[in-house]
């Protein structure tokens, strides 16, 4: 399964098609307040089967779409980079759903979303990139947001939550990181590996006998749609358009996942999370918009 950008300009129809992909998937990813605050079992076992159910359903993909991911692909989860993927990606989906069981939807959304910024300081610090102004200065004002949303945190009872949450983050922008370091190493059999890998880790803390047909609907859910879903149709659709506006997109995910949970379970965030999450949002929205645009101008000069 290839997921390179196809060379050329975009049909208009491709570019529609791209667009619809791309939002479906940040509505699946947008889910997993809704189904985190489903889940009445306790959090190791939701970690685990959820992680199991998510590899169940992103191996139909890499078995069958396109091709399939080839034998070479597969073994490359053995090299030195395929496992630092595999590592992160373990500590990100215990980090993920910890977090969401011990603090809201909205600090775990709003500490998330600076992912991007924390990738750019990793790529200045390990691989030397060049960061632009522009994207120190989104970081560093989104920076200011998660610390006015983690400092409201201390003593009131979620500030573990809000360092698993923080701990996602790093994990997953180490993820966006090692592709550039060896990009050989194809991101799905990494992915696969790691989701079945967090269900033997954590699966011996957590209790089978809590799960019963609710628990078991729901969590089959969260890891088919939010896990598995959401990155086929990212994937899908983020090919069939420039990379600006598929990010863009993506800045829907921090306003519809704590919304989804105000909406169904009347989770209102502390008032220190709608500061940090304003402050976060705009550096987000900002560096984004200001990508497309350019873009855009690129693409008409």
């Amino acid at each position: 399964m290839t997921i390179d950008h196809p060379a050329g300009h975009l049909s208009a129809g491709e570019r529609e098609k791209g667009i619809l992909l791309v939002v479906g998937a940040t509505l699946a990813w947008s889910a997993s307040g809704v189904y985190s605050r489903l889940l009445t079992t306790d959090v190791w076992t939701a970690i685990a089967w959820r992680s199991l159910f998510g590899g169940l359903f992103l191996l139909i993909p890499c078995l069958f779409l396109e091709g399939g991911i080839s034998r070479k692909q597969w073994r490359s989860v053995l090299h030195p980079s395929g496992l630092a993927m595999i590592v992160c990606q373990t500590v990100s989906q215990g980090c993920f759903i910890g977090a969401l069981y011990m603090t809201s939807v909205a600090n775990v959304t709003m500490i998330y979303s600076t992912a991007p910024f924390i990738a750019a300081l990793f790529g200045w610090v390990i691989l030397k990139e060049g960061v632009g102004r522009r994207t120190m200065i989104a970081g560093a004002i989104s920076l200011l947001g998660v610390v006015v949303i983690v400092a409201s945190s201390i003593g009131g009872g979620t500030g573990l939550g809000d360092l698993l949450a923080l701990g996602m983050t790093v994990s997953f922008a180490l993820v966006i990181i090692i592709p550039r370091i060896n990009p050989e190493v194809p991101s799905l059999p990494p992915t696969v590996v790691s989701a079945f890998l967090t269900l033997v880790i954590f699966a011996p803390f957590g209790s089978v006998g809590s799960l019963d047909l609710h628990n078991w609907i729901v969590l089959a859910a969260f890891g088919a749609t939010n896990f598995s879903l959401a990155l086929v149709l990212f994937l899908a659709g983020a090919r069939r358009m420039p990379p600006a506006e598929a990010a863009l997109i993506g800045t829907m995910e921090i306003v519809l996942t704590p919304f989804w949970v105000w909406l169904l379970f009347s989770e209102r965030p502390p008032v220190a999370t709608f500061f940090g999450g304003a402050i976060i949002f705009s550096a987000v929205l900002w560096h984004t918009a200001v990508d497309l645009s350019r873009g855009r101008r690129a693409h008409a000069g």
